[in-house]
């Protein structure tokens, strides 16, 4: 029998490591086609999970959280209402694909 290598990537402490993380805050509360550009900011950023999960969990209405606008997030939590914790349900995702 081999033992398999169970590598945890979520970050509790995440918002340091985001890519946004010292730029105008402001700059992802905006409303229209700006929020494209705010959400090109996450496409590459290492702790777009964490960051979305907090803003699911914590029911966050406004501004640019993991890759998402106000309104996809809405859009999410009304499609998923069975997903009591997204912090549980994104890091489980995150490990199955680790394995």
């Amino acid at each position: 029998m081999s033992a398999v290598a169970t590598v945890d990537l979520w970050v509790d402490e995440w918002a340091r490591e985001a890519n946004c993380a010292g730029q105008d805050p402001e700059a992802l509360f905006v409303r229209g086609k700006a929020q494209h550009d705010a959400k090109a900011v996450c496409a590459t950023c290492p702790v777009l999970a964490q960051c979305l999960a907090e803003a699911l969990d914590s029911r966050t209405e406004f501004g640019v959280w993991g890759g998402m606008t106000e309104r996809e997030r809405r859009a999410l939590l009304r499609k998923r209402p069975d997903i009591a914790s997204w912090k549980s349900a994104l890091r489980s995702g995150m490990a199955s694909q680790t394995r």
